[in-house]
C-alpha cells in the first residue's frame, strides 16, 4: 500500500508531464500561424476549434472522463493557442 506522500509524488510527476505537454502544444502556435498565413485562414478558426473539441469529447467518453470538464480544458488550450498566435503576429496583450 502506498503512503499519501508517495501518491502525491506520483501526482506531482504527472502534473509536470501535463505542463510539458501544454508547453509543447502552445509552442506549436508559430507553425500553426505560418500555415494559416499561407492558407489565408483566420487565427480563430471556429470550424477547427469544433473539430478539436469533438475529438476531445470522443476521447473523454472512451476514457470514462467527464466530457464537460474535458471540453472546458480544451477550450482553455484553444484560447491559449489563439492568444499565442495573436502575440506572435504583434497583437494581443501577453507579455
Amino acid at each position: 500500500m502506498s503512503t499519501i506522500k508517495e501518491v502525491r509524488t506520483e501526482i506531482e510527476q504527472i502534473d509536470s508531464e501535463i505542463m510539458q505537454l501544454i508547453h509543447k502544444r502552445v509552442g506549436m502556435a508559430a507553425k500553426v500561424l505560418e500555415a494559416k498565413k499561407q492558407e489565408k485562414i483566420n487565427i480563430n478558426d471556429p470550424t477547427q476549434n469544433n473539430v478539436v473539441l469533438d475529438r476531445a469529447a470522443d476521447a473523454a467518453i472512451e476514457l470514462n472522463l467527464d466530457v464537460s470538464a474535458v471540453k472546458e480544458i480544451y477550450n482553455i488550450l484553444i484560447r491559449m493557442n489563439i492568444e499565442r498566435q495573436q502575440e506572435l503576429r504583434g497583437e494581443g496583450n501577453l507579455p
